[in-house]
């Protein structure tokens, strides 16, 4: 299941409790960053084991347009994590929706 923009302000606004991914490069999270862990699409298999306590926990994982995040919400689902969302469009949608 994927969460858009708007879920996503409102979870945050909030303060919801769950875990956020962003799994960009470091220099594009330095550009800009939603406040999420940083953990690069080629070390999410390595830090997967790190969120074993969190199988069942929303997990939040977002990269600049989606394609990268649907990659790492695949490998938690294969890893066995229930409930990994993505964010639809990534931060290219957020910007668009809110700004930098």
């Amino acid at each position: 299941m994927d969460i858009n923009v708007q879920e996503l302000k409102q979870k945050l606004d909030q303060k919801e409790d769950f875990i956020f991914i962003d799994v960009r490069e470091s220099y594009e999270y330095e550009d800009f960053n939603l406040g999420a862990k940083l953990i690069p699409l080629g070390d999410v298999m390595a830090a997967i084991p790190s969120f074993d306590g969190h199988k069942n926990d929303e997990i939040v994982v977002h990269c600049r347009s989606g394609q990268r995040s649907a990659m790492a919400q695949e490998l938690f689902r294969q890893a066995g994590f229930t409930n990994v969302r993505n964010l639809e469009g990534g931060v290219l949608a957020w910007q668009q929706q809110f700004g930098k």
